[in-house]
């Protein structure tokens, strides 16, 4: 997982609310086994509407979507996640998101960023024609236009966000601990190291 400080740069001005994960990736594309190509599928119904921003060439790789209430709603794919990842979203501004698709973002190295609505509209219109700036060690979302947004995020993931730490980083992490006890497990438990001889 890729570590995350600081997300820079031109954000997707869409801000539709409910947003669900069918509309992130439809079904269609769930029957591939690995991460990678699933951009081309993310937002395909949103892609063939006239107009939108994703299809946009001034939008095109921008690492931040601005969207609206509630998104990632529906069902628990983490395909959706992987679908953004894929695309080049590494953080996704809404007022609110579905429990479930924060913690898929979460695992997946996307940092999810709550705003109240009126910071929301305003990072809507700023979008359109300049770059916004996310920093996670401040918390906090900034534009060219002096405009400051202060945002909460659970302590633990900010800690696996800026170290790119996901379950299995965690775990390797405690590699020392892990060492440790496994020593003294085999002196007092040998059986446990070699199980043939115990069973002699």
């Amino acid at each position: 997982m890729q570590a995350i400080s600081q997300v820079s740069g031109r954000a997707y001005p869409f801000g539709r609310k409910n947003v669900d994960t069918d509309v992130i990736i439809p079904a269609q594309w769930l029957k591939t086994v690995t991460r990678e190509g699933l951009g081309v599928g993310c937002l395909e119904s949103v892609k063939a509407e006239p107009g939108n921003v994703f299809t946009d060439p001034a939008y095109e790789g921008s690492p931040i979507l601005i969207a609206g209430d509630n998104f990632g709603c529906g069902s628990s794919r983490e395909h959706a996640a992987w679908a953004l990842l894929d695309m080049g979203v590494t953080c996704v501004i809404a007022p609110s998101f579905s429990d479930i698709f924060s913690g898929n973002a979460f695992k997946n190295g996307i940092l999810t960023v709550a705003l109240p609505q009126e910071a929301i509209d305003r990072l809507l219109e700023v979008a359109k024609t300049e770059t916004i700036d996310v920093n996670l060690e401040t918390q906090t979302v900034t534009t060219p236009f002096q405009d400051r947004f202060r945002f909460e995020i659970d302590p633990f993931r900010k800690h696996c966000l800026l170290g790119g730490l996901d379950e299995i980083g965690l775990t390797l992490a405690q590699g020392k601990e892990i060492d440790a006890y496994e020593g003294k497990a085999r002196e007092s438990l040998p059986f446990l190291a070699n199980p043939k001889r115990a069973a002699a």
